[in-house]
């Protein structure tokens, strides 16, 4: 491998770390490894901290093709609590409103989740790293500003129930989806649609255009899989 020139590298982005600390931590080592102060290096599309699963790195030369590779489908797997929401939208925050989940079943579940396929318009988060006259919008809002951000369209290929739990009002979902959409904002829809409201308790992207989970290295992992690397540094 020749990371100065340019590779790509598929990381499975554990709990609790931002997309930079894991871009960090792999530069650090391969920066280290090949005896340059700080290799180039980016990412094609950024994971949250509370969601896991597929993040891509690419060094050198082949961050060029960091664009590109942000159209790639997604596919992800959610789980979504009914019945109440947060201010992000998942966990990072306590819940700040509840709501009745008696009429809510399976049926109605599945309904309205088809009414999401197709082109939508989409609300980013306020918390969120859209940026609002060169602030991150999470920014913004731990500040205690206000934040106004304006609907945009994405696409969702398919969306399927997986699980429902009627006595937790917790929903598992797959969503395969184009560039631009937030997870976090899909729950929030949904459970508007419902009249429930709802929010994010797990996330995990499994799916970066043909790139699964089993074809990335984890963090833990990352160390030992760079050593066994052919390395060339020309």
């Amino acid at each position: 491998m020749n990371f100065t020139q340019g590779e790509i590298i598929y990381i499975n982005k554990p709990y609790r770390m931002s997309s930079f600390g894991a871009l960090a931590f792999v530069r650090t080592r391969i920066s280290k490894k090949i005896g340059v102060r700080r290799v180039k290096i980016g990412h094609a599309g950024t994971l949250d901290p509370l969601a896991t699963g597929v993040l891509v790195l690419c060094t050198g030369k082949k961050t060029k093709e960091i664009e590109r590779l942000q159209y790639d489908t997604k596919e992800y797997t959610a789980t979504l609590q009914l019945g109440a929401t947060t201010p992000s939208y998942d966990m990072e925050h306590e819940v700040d409103q509840t709501y009745p989940t008696a009429h809510i079943t399976e049926q109605l579940l599945r309904s309205v989740l088809a009414d999401f396929v197709g082109e939508i318009q989409q609300v980013p988060p306020q918390y969120s790293a859209v940026k609002i006259g060169g602030k991150r919008a999470y920014e913004l809002k731990r500040k205690g500003d206000e934040v106004a951000l304006a609907s945009k369209p994405v696409r969702i290929d398919e969306m399927e129930l997986t699980a429902y739990d009627a006595a937790t009002q917790q929903a598992s979902i797959r969503v395969v989806c184009g560039k631009g959409t937030y997870i976090r904002s899909l729950a929030r829809d949904i459970g508007e649609a419902l009249g429930s409201g709802a929010y994010l308790t797990a996330l995990c992207r499994t799916r970066v255009g043909d790139v699964r989970l089993a074809d990335c290295v984890t963090i833990d992992d990352f160390s030992q899989w760079l050593d066994a690397q052919e390395i060339e540094t020309s």
